[in-house]
């Protein structure tokens, strides 16, 4: 885990994220929280994170998301040498319910 971003602050947003009980109350929270573009930006490396791990190519995903090489080299670099966070929502996603 990064230490630069372990803060207390931090640590009272999450806790306020883990509150969250339906997809409304995320717009509502985010949507008070985060910018357009800042909750845009999110959900495209999100997106871009789940097409690398469906094998697409970059041209694919630049071309799907409208996402930058840099964010998607970024966002791979993520996946192959970060702390695993993109594979762990992945993985509890595809658990049926």
């Amino acid at each position: 885990m990064n230490k630069k971003i372990k803060t207390e602050a931090v640590d009272h947003l999450f806790q306020a994220i883990l509150t969250l009980e339906t997809q409304e109350e995320c717009y509502s929270f985010f949507e008070d929280v985060c910018t357009v573009n800042e909750l845009l930006s999110l959900s495209q490396r999100y997106e871009v994170a789940k097409m690398l791990r469906e094998k697409k190519t970059y041209l694919e995903i630049a071309e799907h998301t409208g996402a930058s090489t840099a964010t998607i080299s970024r966002v791979n670099r993520s996946l192959n040498y970060g702390n695993d966070g993109y594979d762990m929502v992945f993985a509890r996603l595809a658990q049926p319910d």
